[in-house]
């Protein structure tokens, strides 16, 4: 199969646990660039999030906001957002239980509560400033992305709000996406825009939100430190990206290290 674009998302798979590129992995996205394949980002953060990565990596087409933001040289493909609506009834559910919100607009993150342990600890783990203190930005934004702080075990609390889709990506908080958003969808309009099918494309990640994505591409390919429960659903497990797992996968798919 000639595979044409390539999806790589950010934490623990292009970024190490020390949210660090490493050099090999550097190395091969360039080599992949120079082969003429499309090389894109398929991430939960926001676009100001990983300003830096892209600019380092010379990439300019991004699946963000885990699919409901799709950015291709400069212009918007997709956009899918909340209902004000719908927001409230978050942030009614949300206080009613004690929970902090933060929420992802393409202006930047904000939060409801200031200083919260919660807040602060998820996002020092992504090695980012936490986001403004903002009651009111929900109201203010088009809001792509909320993130809930709570437990696993507190999860059901919030099932009865039909308009979101939950994904837990940290011990103390979960996305909530508009439903029918996944990075999966994202890369279903990218494909279409720049008139690839999915059986042209290969995804790289290691998380429960890359399950779709993973599932939905030619070639998904999961990362050796992936989610246990992503593994099985992958076409191929490269290595971790602390041992050249980005490098190691592209040229296992022939996509790299041709002749050398």
């Amino acid at each position: 199969m000639a595979y044409k674009i390539v999806f790589f998302d950010i934490d623990h798979t292009l970024l190490n646990k020390d949210k660090e590129l490493p050099q090999d992995t550097l190395e091969a996205i360039q080599e992949l660039k120079d082969s003429g394949v499309y090389v894109a980002i398929a991430t939960g953060r926001p676009p100001y999030m990983f300003e830096h990565i892209a600019k380092e990596l010379g990439i300019n087409t991004f699946v963000c906001i885990n699919g409901s933001l799709v950015i291709h040289n400069g212009e918007i493909i997709r956009k899918q957002t909340f209902s004000k609506e719908d927001l409230q009834k978050l942030e009614a559910s949300a206080m009613k239980h004690g929970h902090a919100l933060s929420y992802f607009a393409y202006e930047g993150s904000f939060t409801n509560q200031l200083n919260h342990p919660y807040v602060l600890e998820c996002f020092n783990d992504l090695k980012h400033s936490a986001p403004q203190f903002r009651p009111t930005s929900w109201e203010e934004f088009d809001i792509y992305q909320a993130l809930i702080y709570c437990t696993e075990e507190e999860e059901d609390l919030y099932e009865t709000l039909d308009a979101f889709h939950f994904v837990r990506w940290h011990q103390l908080s979960m996305d909530g996406l508009p439903l029918g958003s996944s990075k999966a969808k994202g890369i279903q309009a990218l494909l279409e825009h720049l008139e690839l099918d999915p059986s042209e494309a290969v995804a790289f990640g290691d998380g429960l939100n890359d399950l779709e994505m993973l599932s939905y591409v030619g070639m998904g390919v999961a990362m050796g430190n992936a989610h246990e429960k992503l593994k099985p659903l992958a076409n191929f497990v490269t290595r971790s990206v602390d041992d050249g797992g980005i490098a190691y996968g592209l040229k296992h798919l022939k996509l790299i290290g041709i002749g050398s």
